[in-house]
């Protein structure tokens, strides 16, 4: 029985291509002029002094930001590159250049499971505040509504199964109860050995795997 969701968002319910071609872009053209014009802003200070302990000596600004493009170069998951990119979206989307768009189907599942009074939580690399503005300024206006809680890299790798036993421990429900979709198979796959039920989201045709597979959510039908 499912008692509780956890989904992540890009591939699952939103389009992967929004972020690799809209947000990742924006955040990156206003990498350094944002840091530089922040520069002490104790939210960019504490991104700073991150980097610093990732690469165990400090660097100037100028290194600083070096060492965030050559992460982004990378797509790296890392803590402070999320932090700073989701500071940097924050600008965006509160000055209108920035709107969020979720599939209509998966809006429509997660509304509905809502209203069903169904828990929905948020797994993501992008930081707990990147994901919270995300779902301020979607194409339905803000939908935080629909989640009670969020999740982000500070409780682990989404390829680690701890990660998600953390979770079920602190959304207080039985790993068992828990339903978690994704569009990665590593994920699914630390999702399942923590004990979650687990449902790949395959919107592109990368369908294999040992998981049960849907291409959108109207496929769940009543299944919660």
């Amino acid at each position: 029985m499912v008692k509780k969701v956890v989904v992540d968002i890009e591939g699952t319910i939103s389009s992967i291509s929004f972020v690799k071609d809209v947000l990742f872009p924006y955040s990156e053209a206003h990498l350094e002029e944002f840091i530089k014009k922040n520069i002490n802003n104790p939210e960019v200070q504490e991104v700073l002094n991150h980097i610093n302990k990732e690469v165990g000596k400090n660097l100037s600004v100028d290194e600083a930001i070096n060492q965030l493009k050559e992460w982004i170069k990378e797509d790296k998951k890392i803590t402070p590159l999320k932090t700073i990119q989701g500071l940097i979206w924050e600008e965006g989307y509160k000055s209108g250049e920035l709107k969020s768009d979720l599939y209509e189907d998966a809006y429509k599942k997660l509304k509905e499971w809502k209203e069903k009074g169904i828990d929905i939580y948020v797994y993501s690399s992008g930081s707990v505040k990147a994901q919270k503005l995300f779902f301020s300024h979607t194409q339905y206006g803000d939908v935080n509504y629909l989640f009670s809680g969020y999740f982000d890299t500070n409780i682990g790798s989404k390829k680690e199964s701890k990660s998600y036993k953390e979770i079920a421990k602190q959304i207080n429900e039985k790993p068992e109860n828990i339903l978690f979709l994704s569009d990665i198979e590593e994920e699914l796959n630390a999702a399942k050995e923590a004990g979650f039920q687990t449902i790949k989201v395959a919107r592109y045709g990368n369908n294999e795997s040992k998981h049960k597979v849907i291409t959108n959510f109207e496929e769940l039908g009543d299944l919660l």
